[in-house]
Order: C-alpha cells, then structure tokens, then sequence
C-alpha cells in the first residue's frame, strides 16, 4: 500500500512540474527608451509673441513768443556780438525775455542799449538817464521805468512822462533783422546814445 502512495506522490511531482514548464513565460520589461529629451526651460515659462514697438512721435518746438509776464518787466542782461561796426543780438533773447540791455563799446566808451517788446513791434533805444546816470529801464505796460529815479517814459515814442529825467528822451536805435538777429550799425548806436545825453529829441 505504501508502495501505491509512493508512486502517486511522484506522479503528482511530475505534473506540477509539467505544468510549471509548459507555463507562459512572462513577458520581458519593455526596455526604456535609450535617451528622452528634458526639457530644461521653467514650467511657467511659455512663447510669447513678439512685441511691437511703436514710435510715438514727438511734438513740433513751438516758434511762437512765450507769454508777456503778468506786471512789469526788469530788463534782462545779454552780451551782443561786434563785428567791425556791426553789433547783433538774438531775436529770440528779446522774445524770451522781452526786455533786454546790453552794452556796446563805442568810439565814446561803453554805452547802454535796450531792446523790448511792446504790441508786437521790437524797440532798440539809447538807455541812459544823463541826471541821475541810470542805466536799466522796467517795462511796465506802455511805460519805460528807469530803475533809479522812477522816471517814466512812453515806450513808443521814447518821450518823457514824468519824473526827474523827463527831459531826456531815450532816442531809438535804427535795426534790420537778419538771420534771427537784431543788426545794428555801431555808428546808430553811438548817434543815439550821444542824443540821449541831450534834453529834448533831435
């Protein structure tokens, strides 16, 4: 009887192992790819399209006369240029600043000009006060103002109003305008400075 058990026992070996060897092997790992492109740029990071810069254009200078200053005018100092017996100074100084002295070295000596703006039309004067020796005018509305004896004189004729100095008119100074320049001849200047000194107009 052990002997039938024994045989039994070996058969059932061999079928299991039968049944291990006819078995499906099981299928290989699929082999990773021999090499997968990373991506190094930030997650976040994504193409934008390309931006348009657009010129913004900018505006034309302005060639008009900046605004008369509200009250009276103190004369600005500007330096003319002399050339032989012609003296220019900018246009644009007396537009800017709309009254301006300067002087000029004449056969006589260093005399005194000014030059303003009164209703659109440019003056170039003698400006000197013979009495009291002032030398700078304040443009206030139709008036000249000499700054150290208040004298005052019409700005377009030049003539006296009132005051210490009313004798003395300030003579104009003949001018052409070249070039953005106020020119002068040496000789005019000199001519009206010395009929400044005088009372009365030529």
């Amino acid at each position: 009887m052990y002997g039938k058990i024994t045989i039994g026992i070996v058969l059932i070996s061999l079928v299991l192992i039968l049944a291990a060897c006819s078995a499906p092997s099981a299928p290989a790992a699929s082999a990773a790819p021999a090499s997968v492109p990373v991506s190094t740029a930030p997650a976040s990071q994504t193409a934008q399209p390309p931006v348009t810069l657009t010129p913004v254009s900018q505006p034309a200078p302005s060639t008009a006369s900046p605004s008369k200053p509200s009250g009276p005018v103190k004369a600005t100092e500007v330096v003319p240029t002399v050339a032989n017996d012609t003296v220019t100074i900018p246009v644009s100084a007396v537009q800017k600043d709309w009254n301006v002295h300067f002087a000029v070295n004449t056969p006589g000596g260093l005399q005194s000009f000014m030059a303003y703006n009164l209703d659109g039309q440019t003056y170039v004067r003698a400006s000197i006060c013979p009495p009291c020796r002032g030398k700078t005018y304040t443009l206030s509305g139709d008036t000249l103002v000499c700054d150290v004896c208040a004298t005052t004189f019409n700005a377009t004729t030049g003539v006296g109003i009132a005051g210490a100095c009313v004798n003395y008119p300030k003579a104009s100074v003949p001018y052409q305008v070249s070039n953005g320049n106020l020119v002068m001849k040496v000789s005019d200047l000199a001519l009206a400075y010395q009929n400044t000194l005088k009372p009365g107009l030529p």
